[in-house]
């Protein structure tokens, strides 16, 4: 390929590292699309105009698990969607920056009558605000009293992480007492998807139907309170907690602190 791109002609198998992700396609799916941002760079422009990476990859600085859609999309101009998809606003995205317009026009959100405001409707709300305020702040109180809604589905989810801690001399933690490499996530898949969104990391096990488990997402971020507080808010409560502990590195040294790991798994109900 390097040989092929020195000539000034793209390869027919085209090689591309989008966000890290790594691709591998036929450049005729990528200029099937000739107005598109991609149609006009591999149809227009030459192989030393583009940016690749030290592997000699064409590098696009996007978001790589989205890029699969658009690829998909590139082949046959179909749009094929897994279930309970909570990317679909960061997808219409990727087709806009992509000038993708009819696939961003099929990912347009779909805003119905009832769900609109009318002129009418807002200037009695700015007339009433007062009163609307009010009214607001009973149903809230009364609401917090009321069962859970029905369409909720009961079930479990388990976060676990790692963490890793210090002891030294005097039997005191330091400042890095929880470092927290990543929060996993083990339950069924539509509710994982319900609780976390787009904070969940599904790239380890992509497209799972929502009617199974799961133990390989992970979330994007890597605090335990944010965790916990996604699940309070979709009316989940701790139901039990479990800790393991080992002594990773030690020394004979005495004026060396040991260095402990450990593993921690808080399991979530919804009733």
């Amino acid at each position: 390929m390097a040989q092929q791109c020195k000539s000034g002609t793209f390869p027919e198998l085209v090689e591309l590292n989008v966000g890290g992700q790594v691709y591998v396609t036929r450049r005729s799916t990528l200029v099937s699309v000739p107005d598109s941002l991609l149609g006009r760079m591999f149809g227009q422009q030459s192989p030393s105009e583009l940016s690749t990476d030290t592997k000699g990859r064409f590098f696009l600085d996007r978001d790589g698990f989205l890029f699969r859609y658009i690829l998909d999309y590139l082949r046959d101009g179909n749009l094929v969607l897994p279930d309970y998809f909570r990317e679909r606003a960061g997808l219409r995205r990727e087709a806009e920056f992509f000038q993708l317009r009819d696939l961003a026009r099929r990912l347009a959100p779909v805003v119905s009558k009832e769900n609109s405001i009318g002129d009418e409707a807002a200037q009695g709300e700015h007339e009433h605000d007062e009163g609307a305020l009010a009214s607001a702040s009973t149903t809230t109180t009364s609401s917090l009293n009321e069962p859970r809604s029905p369409s909720l589905k009961c079930g479990y989810i388990t976060i676990g992480y790692r963490g890793s801690y210090t002891i030294g001399r005097d039997i005191q933690t330091d400042a890095k007492f929880r470092r927290v490499a990543r929060i996993t996530v083990c339950g069924k898949t539509s509710l994982a998807k319900e609780v976390f969104g787009e904070t969940l990391n599904e790239s380890r096990d992509p497209d799972r139907p929502p009617e199974r488990y799961t133990s390989r997402y992970y979330l994007k971020y890597n605090f335990l309170e944010q965790a916990f507080d996604r699940l309070a808010e979709a009316g989940f409560r701790m139901v039990a907690c479990s800790s393991t502990g080992t002594c990773a590195y030690t020394s004979s040294d005495p004026n060396e602190d040991k260095i402990w790991t450990s593993y921690t798994e808080y399991v979530f109900c919804r009733e």
